[in-house]
């Protein structure tokens, strides 16, 4: 067959498939560094980042399908039998598909990147969200090049659907974590990026909800993977919900013989100084204080301050306390502290009788 192939194919035939080939390299060259470079620039001075994502991904593959499209083409100008023109037509299209099914799973899953993102609600960049979709079309495409193939999917699915109880089994911790993970992006009962606490006493930052685990990133900078199965189940301190901002409460203690009106004056202005120059503070907040313990050596009571997020609360204590401290030495106010006072009594002494001997 391909004996007869190469002995009627002559320098004409040659010369046509290659001049069709360069010729497509040359319009995809054009078309990727003029046309697509010239598409670009006006994406950029779009608001919607969709036309930057598909200008991306067609960058390079504009000359790839080109010299496929030239490819097919070409084909036909060779001396082929109708059963190798077949052939060869069938491989550059199942070729084409290939390539358009990875085109379009990044394409798909870019779009669900940039909409998750955007929404404040949802996983802003929770990777398990654009496996799922970017998997989902992959398998489609597939299933569209086995039908193009004549190749029945019946069979697969039935196949698929008798073995699917023996993997559920096989795979139940791994499907429990992906659909755990699933549950917890669709119940919107944790974000990434969000500072959370478990019940277990672990926190920090989430920065990705994957299929298998949810990744955490301490302070410490220090990762901590938690199964999603065990995430979705587990108590949980969201700080970021329902806002960024909370509220942070420092105790303090003045004596007994402090002014109460004049402590509470004094404090609630080095709070405001505090809320207004420190970086991290709410400006806008009015902090106030709450008296609420006769304690046995001071007379307790809680500041009230605000943050804009979690880890800002530990430099607003920390430039408080100084401030504070200060002012009040400077107002003679005392910050009691309790006082134990040991008092040691001598044993009295027991003096031994002898017995007399009888």
């Amino acid at each position: 067959m391909f004996t007869d192939f190469f002995i009627q194919l002559t320098l004409r035939h040659v010369l046509v498939a290659g001049g069709v080939l360069v010729g497509s390299l040359i319009v995809g060259f054009i078309l990727d560094r003029v046309v697509l470079a010239a598409l670009k620039r006006a994406a950029e001075r779009t608001s919607w980042e969709g036309d930057d994502l598909l200008i991306k991904v067609l960058r390079g593959v504009a000359v790839y399908w080109l010299v496929i499209a030239g490819l097919y083409v070409a084909v036909h100008t060779l001396p082929l039998s109708t059963v190798q023109l077949h052939t060869a037509k069938r491989l550059i299209v199942v070729i084409f598909l290939i390539s358009a099914t990875f085109v379009g799973a990044r394409i798909v899953a870019g779009l669900v990147d940039l909409y998750t993102r955007k929404d404040e609600a949802t996983s802003r960049s929770a990777s398990i969200l654009t496996n799922v979709v970017r998997g989902t079309v992959i398998i489609i495409g597939g299933l569209i090049i086995l039908q193009y193939l004549g190749i029945s999917i019946t069979p697969i699915l039935t196949a698929l659907g008798v073995a699917g109880l023996a993997v559920a089994l096989a795979l139940q911790g791994p499907l429990s974590n992906l659909f755990s993970g699933m549950q917890i992006i669709a119940s919107r009962k944790v974000n990434t990026g969000d500072y959370i606490r478990l019940e277990s006493g672990e926190e920090g930052y989430v920065t990705d909800i994957n299929w298998d685990n949810t990744t955490m990133r301490q302070l410490s900078n220090n990762i901590i993977l938690v199964p999603n199965s065990k995430l979705a189940n587990a108590i949980v301190i969201d700080y970021n919900q329902p806002d960024k901002e909370m509220s942070v409460l420092l105790q303090v203690g003045v004596s007994y013989r402090s002014d109460l009106e004049h402590v509470e004056h004094v404090t609630i202005e080095v709070a405001k100084e505090v809320m207004q120059n420190v970086p991290g503070g709410v400006p806008t907040f009015e902090p106030f204080i709450r008296y609420h313990t006769f304690g046995d050596f001071a007379i307790g009571f809680t500041v009230i301050l605000r943050v804009s997020e979690f880890v800002n609360q530990y430099p607003i204590k920390h430039e408080f306390i100084k401030r504070l401290h200060a002012r009040y030495r400077k107002e003679n106010i005392e910050i009691p502290f309790p006082i134990r006072t040991l008092e040691f009594q001598q044993l009295p002494k027991f003096e031994t009788e002898s017995q007399p001997k009888t």
